[in-house]
């Protein structure tokens, strides 16, 4: 039997941080950055079902098609946004995202308990740190990581 159609769901939780972790996203910029993040993915074929994040990280739920790599839908928001943040917010001239990111795929079935997440990040980080929560994903997910390079 041939398939006349092509179904994909590709779902990727990203997770990346400011550079050296620098607490840079002011809290009254972020609800236009996180639309801003929102409307790159959304100009390249992709559609964010979340973006939230604090004033050191960001988190994007991701809706990718086939056509795009995991790492250059990334590389495409996290160039886009901080160009747009050097444009929009001048004071904010030492603004820049880590080099690295994590992608963790994400099942139809878990969509909307990442969205939870994300949209929770403000209460979430009252009790657990960037880094604490950061070594979590990558631990749940199996990464094997060195401490000593993770941070950059």
């Amino acid at each position: 039997m041939i398939m006349a159609s092509s179904f994909i769901s590709v779902n990727i939780h990203f997770v990346f941080s400011t550079k050296k972790r620098q607490k840079l996203i002011e809290k009254a910029m972020r609800p236009r950055l996180w639309a801003y993040m929102g409307g790159i993915a959304k100009q390249n074929k992709m559609v964010a079902i979340a973006v939230g994040g604090t004033e050191n990280h960001a988190h994007l739920l991701i809706s990718i098609p086939a056509a795009i790599s995991t790492s250059k839908a990334v590389q495409l928001i996290k160039s886009g946004s901080s160009k747009w943040i050097h444009e929009e917010f001048p004071r904010q001239s030492g603004f820049a995202w880590q080099m690295g990111y994590s992608a963790f795929s994400v099942s139809p079935k878990r969509v909307q308990s990442v969205i939870d997440y994300i949209n929770n990040q403000e209460e979430h980080h009252k009790t657990k740190t960037f880094e604490e929560e950061y070594i979590a994903f990558l631990k749940s997910s199996g990464f094997e990581y060195d401490e000593k390079h993770l941070w950059g």
